[in-house]
Formats: structure tokens, C-alpha cells, sequence
């Protein structure tokens, strides 16, 4: 597995290459795609989990045809930052994707706490969805928002080593 932190994922890319971002739950993989300039993560799709032979084929399609070369995968971490069960078995599903499925391109995890929650809330508060209309979207929002929280922290990391060194006034 090419595991790679966030903020080197530009530099895996080959020109004109997108991120997919993957909300893995226990039943579905919610999916979100970004721009090609790595700015704007916009929802996918939502694939109801089945084999891990089906998934892998599945997400191997949504790669060539969007022209992915990298994933950020939504890691469950525990409140208190440690990582349990269920990091264990995301970690694992990423390793599947590379050794089993043949998925050569760099991999990052990110931080997923709350994500959920915060896509719930908007779509009760801002959108004002239906609980039924809501279980249709969430796992694709809550990729997005996963991808998007990586995009923002690639755009920091890029506009602070652009920056020149400050002169602090010492000679």
C-alpha cells in the first residue's frame, strides 16, 4: 500500500488527476470526488456494500472513468484520538484495495471524527431533509466533507510553504 500523508498527495498525481474520498461504514461506502485542481469536493454516490471482490470493482470503474489517482479514506479515530476496531478494519479494507485489488495509487487517511454528525445537522438545520431523504444522502456527504476537510488542509500546506521567509527584524 502507497499510504501517504494528506498534504503529499499533490505531488502522487499525474496532471489532471482526482482525489476520491471514501466514507467506509459497515454497510455502505459513501463517495465523493474532487475537482482536478484539488479545491472542491462534490458528493458521488453511495455504494450499498457487498463482496469486497464486488466493491473493489466497483470503486476500480468509478477510478478510470473520473480519472482518480489517489483516495482519502475516512478514518473512525475514537474522541480521544486513539484508534480502535474499526480504524483496524478501515486500515485493512485500504490494504485489500492495494494487495488484492491491484489499486496502485497513493492512499491517505483522514480524520473522520464527527463528520457524520455535522452532515446530519446541516442537512436538518440548512436543508431541512426528511430522516428518509437524509439516510440517502449522508454516507456521500459526510465523504464529501471527509475530502473536503483534506482538500483545505493541501491548500494550507501549499499557501504556507509558498510563503517567503518573514524577516523578523534581527540582522
Amino acid at each position: 500500500m502507497i499510504e501517504t500523508a494528506v498534504v503529499d498527495l499533490p505531488e502522487k498525481l499525474a496532471r489532471g488527476q482526482r482525489l476520491l474520498g471514501i466514507d467506509p461504514g459497515s454497510k455502505t461506502l459513501g463517495l465523493a470526488i474532487s475537482d482536478s485542481a484539488l479545491k472542491i469536493a462534490s458528493p458521488l454516490d453511495t455504494i450499498r456494500r457487498a463482496k469486497f471482490a464486488q466493491d473493489a470493482a466497483h470503486l476500480a470503474e468509478i477510478c478510470s472513468e473520473r480519472r482518480v489517482g489517489g483516495l482519502v479514506i475516512g478514518l473512525p479515530v475514537n474522541m480521544d484520538g486513539s484508534e480502535g476496531p474499526r480504524c483496524q478494519s478501515v486500515r485493512q479494507f485500504a490494504r485489500n484495495l492495494s494487495e488484492k485489488a491491484g489499486f496502485h495509487m497513493a492512499i491517505a487517511f483522514w480524520d473522520e471524527r464527527l463528520s457524520t454528525a455535522a452532515v446530519q445537522r446541516f442537512l436538518i438545520d440548512e436543508a431541512d431533509m426528511t430522516r428518509k431523504r437524509r439516510s440517502e444522502v449522508v454516507d456521500k456527504m459526510a465523504a464529501a466533507y471527509i475530502l473536503q476537510g483534506a482538500l483545505d488542509a493541501i491548500a494550507s500546506h501549499a499557501a504556507n510553504s509558498d510563503r517567503p521567509a518573514q524577516n523578523d527584524g534581527i540582522s
